[in-house]
């Protein structure tokens, strides 16, 4: 376990192309075993947020991703998943909402972990309230890049730069409620 905590440490101070590298490296260590078809799996079924986080790989899974489920060291900040598709490999932390007004609470706990971030909406959720919680999430992280949104079968990916235009709210509610 020492090994994938000094290669995930690594993730706090690599930038651009050898950040990439090193999630794609991640993502090819053999600490995983294949579960259901595309989830590879380096926690156990103990874990506390093991259901939570199977739940979400399984629907990623859905839109085309193969997920990697990342063990979560001591004193080390990690993300919750390598996805990847096309050969394309991201982290992502994954924030299950299951009740009202928690979102931006979720997303505060992702600042300093990981800069993209995956709501799995396991309830309704206003659509005004979800937007002014992204957009809060965006001005309280320069670093926060992304927010992938699964909501039943779909998937809304929001990027920082959509998040901080002045109607963001708005035409976020049209595309939410769809």
């Amino acid at each position: 376990m020492d090994d994938i905590a000094k290669e995930l440490a690594k993730l706090h101070v690599l930038t651009g192309a050898d950040f990439s590298r090193q999630v794609e490296k991640i993502a090819c260590m053999h600490i995983y075993k294949l579960g259901e078809k595309g989830i590879f799996n380096a926690i156990g079924e103990k874990e506390k947020d093991y259901k939570n986080l199977i739940i979400g790989a399984r629907k990623l899974i859905g839109h085309g991703y193969r997920v990697f489920i990342l063990p979560n060291p001591q004193n080390v900040r990690t993300p919750d998943f390598i996805v990847e598709r096309k050969g394309v490999y991201r982290i992502y932390d994954l924030k299950t909402i299951s009740g009202e007004n928690s979102v931006i609470n979720r997303l505060r706990e992702s600042i300093g972990q990981c800069n993209q971030v995956i709501l799995n909406m396991s309830t309704s959720y206003n659509a005004r309230q979800l937007g002014k919680d992204i957009r809060q999430y965006f001005e309280l992280n320069p670093n926060g890049v992304e927010i992938m949104i699964l909501k039943g079968n779909r998937q809304i990916i929001i990027k920082r730069k959509y998040a901080l235009k002045v109607d963001f709210v708005k035409t976020f509610m049209m595309r939410y409620n769809k």
